[in-house]
């Protein structure tokens, strides 16, 4: 152990790269769960509006549900 080189890190070459492996899997999936998470958002309300706009607002619905629970 003490002939391996260490870097300015302090981890060794083999524990770089075994980090390096878990970030990426890790970031990979963070990437996946935001890009389900906004195609899911998109299709229940866009943020490009069509021409005609919003049909309803936000507050419509959110006045319904606390009517409902009311």
């Amino acid at each position: 152990m003490a002939d391996e080189k260490v870097s300015a890190s302090g981890l060794t070459e083999a524990e770089a790269k075994e980090f390096h492996a878990v970030f990426r899997q890790s970031f990979l999936i963070f990437v996946g769960i935001a890009v389900v998470a906004h195609v899911l958002v998109w299709s229940w309300r866009p943020w490009l509006p069509s021409v005609e706009g919003y049909t309803t607002s936000m507050i419509d619905g959110v006045q319904q549900i606390v009517s409902f629970l009311v």
